[in-house]
């Protein structure tokens, strides 16, 4: 299993909820991660963590967002061989050599960039994954189970991908 690449994160100010809401805790965090195949599993969780670390919450919640159509956000156990059965399960409902509309640039018109490559298999195997997680912070850390992992999954191929991470809850003490 690869685990693909983290840039650092950069925080954006969030200041709209703290004015509605005294005394809540907000931030904005923004995650770079070069992928480097598809089906890929990147385990974003340290990373994640340690946003949530700074953010200062000791109750909340932390929502982990994909900005991409074709990599999706999931909660789920860091174990090689399920990841290895997830990725093969994906590619059996939508297999990447079937005919999709979406990848026949003959006729399709919306959406299109110069250096365009066929996807349609990944976007159909995104709709069977939330582009989102939302994870309880508890006690100032993520309030996930024992086996429970926070991964990107990259469906589509090796990219950079970013991905948005909002922190909000009571401040720590």
């Amino acid at each position: 299993m690869a685990q693909g690449s983290t840039n650092g994160t950069s925080s954006l100010p969030v200041s709209v909820l703290p004015a509605i809401m005294p005394g809540l805790v907000c931030s904005s965090n923004q995650l770079s991660i070069q992928t480097e195949t598809a089906p890929q599993f990147i385990d974003i969780t340290d990373q994640v963590a340690e946003i949530v670390a700074k953010a200062n919450v000791e109750l909340g919640a932390v929502v982990v967002y994909s900005r991409h159509t074709t990599a999706a956000i999931k909660v789920n156990e860091c174990e090689p061989l399920l990841i290895e059965d997830m990725c093969e399960r994906l590619a059996l409902l939508f297999p990447k050599e079937d005919e999709y509309r979406h990848n026949n640039f003959e006729i399709r018109t919306v959406n299109m960039y110069p250096d365009e490559q066929p996807n349609g298999h990944a976007h159909c195997q995104h709709l069977l994954l939330p582009t989102s997680e939302t994870i309880p912070i508890v006690q100032g850390q993520l309030g996930m189970g024992r086996w429970q992992r926070l991964f990107l999954v990259e469906l589509d191929q090796a990219r950079p991908r970013e991905i948005s991470i909002f922190v909000f809850g009571q401040p720590r003490l």
